[in-house]
């Protein structure tokens, strides 16, 4: 099928059900067969994530306001600037020709005059981004992000900061990979990958790989016999530093998809328990099936509310607690998040306390909990362990650490370490 006519299939459904993009895209490339599946990723992925830019270019070129434009109309038009302004190997006449081909295809033929002439424009007419007195709107044009959110990131962190934040939020989005220990090593796991047609190189650690060159490495031999799984070097240095041992009772109470539960099972050498909790059948079995292919036995996953005490179970030496949270450190992963309306960010913010505040109830003294989340924010981060450590006397602070993603390359993320005296 053809692959522009698929993106524009996923790109409405975000539209229209506000689906998240990941679902949405493996939902259309699973029912249909693209002639370039990364072609359809790249897409769907970049139109997302420069909207706003997208919509700045054409606002300079329509005669009307772009809200007034068929739902149908903007959405091939979007697709159409973001092929001639960042996809350097699309032809421009290959962008306007299939763009004026697919208004046709999908009944917006009314339209094809308009978008053949605005296209065409985009293509010839230098359009230069703003420059004004107003910088919130300057990044918010410049790096697609709602004006409320750059706020966000400048009351934070600052100017500076907050614009290397959105420099990082654009873009190729790197793949890391998890060794696992149990079964290889990291020069080995290199030259398997290689020859599978995949180039990694590693991080220096001895556990951590990312991918540079290649094809699907969650599609190799080397993934289905469990020698990786992928987890952010941003997460990896944090359960490194959480750094739980052989023999150790661990839980982590937010645990699905389960990455950081593997990354300590392997930590320990397989040997202890690991109770890995979640609030659903289907990602306690993404958990178990996990923990099978990787050759992991210590983990004990099963259903839990990380908000309601239950007493039947043991107490723990150490307690990930790595929350719900808004996502403002992965947006490159999943662009739509920055169009949300963070208006829920408070009642988050209690359950990531209550999740915190219950957990202490399974520690052991001396025993250690590291709170953790994917996201940018003073609010579900700082002040959260700041409230804790003041309304808890017998935990200190052993370091409070965030991961901005355009130091290492990492996802945006933080961790605290809280000891029990």
């Amino acid at each position: 099928m053809d692959d522009r006519f698929l993106a524009y299939k996923v790109l409405s459904k975000i539209e229209r059900d506000k689906a998240y993009s990941n679902i949405a895209v493996d939902a259309v490339l699973n029912q249909n067969e693209a002639s370039s599946a990364p072609f359809v990723c790249a897409l769907v992925y970049g139109v997302i994530e420069r909207k706003i830019t997208l919509d700045y270019y054409l606002s300079q070129l329509l005669t009307q306001p772009i809200k007034k434009l068929n739902p149908q109309v903007l959405t091939i038009l979007r697709m159409g600037v973001y092929q001639i302004k960042y996809m350097d190997k699309v032809p421009v006449s290959a962008a306007v020709n299939e763009s004026v081909k697919l208004s046709k295809k999908v009944k917006c033929g009314f339209a094809s005059g308009l978008i053949n002439s605005v296209l065409r424009k985009i293509a010839s007419t230098e359009i230069e981004l703003p420059n004004t007195d107003n910088k919130i709107y300057d990044l918010s044009i410049a790096y697609s992000c709602p004006e409320n959110l750059v706020t966000h990131y400048v009351n934070d962190y600052g100017y500076i900061k907050a614009e290397e934040i959105l420099k990082a939020s654009v873009g190729a989005v790197p793949v890391f990979l998890r060794v696992n220990t149990l079964k290889t090593t990291s020069n080995e796991l290199i030259d398997m990958l290689s020859n599978e047609g995949i180039t990694a190189k590693s991080l220096g650690n001895g556990t951590s790989l990312e991918v540079v060159d290649g094809g699907a490495v969650f599609k190799t031999e080397s993934y289905k016999k469990g020698y990786f799984h992928a987890q952010d070097l941003a997460s990896q240095d944090c359960i490194l530093n959480f750094a739980p041992k052989k023999n150790d009772v661990v839980f982590d109470v937010c645990a699905a998809p389960g990455g950081k539960s593997f990354t300590m099972a392997q930590m320990m050498e397989n040997q202890g328990e690991i109770y890995s909790f979640d609030l659903y059948d289907h990602k306690i079995k993404l958990i178990n099936d996990g923990a099978k292919r990787l050759g992991i036995n210590i983990i004990n996953a099963q259903i839990g509310d990380a908000s309601v005490y239950n007493p039947d179970l043991p107490k723990a030496d150490k307690i990930l607690c790595d929350v719900p949270c808004a996502g403002l450190g992965v947006i490159r992963r999943k662009p739509e998040i920055k169009y949300k309306d963070f208006t829920f960010v408070d009642k988050l913010c209690e359950l990531q306390y209550n999740i915190l505040e219950n957990s202490a109830l399974y520690l052991k003294e001396k025993g250690v909990i590291m709170y953790s989340t994917c996201s940018l924010s003073n609010k579900e981060n700082i002040e959260i362990c700041r409230r804790f450590l003041e309304e808890h006397k017998d935990f200190k602070n052993g370091g409070m650490v965030t991961s901005f993603p355009h130091e290492k390359g990492s996802d945006g993320f933080f961790y605290a370490i809280l000891i029990r005296e």
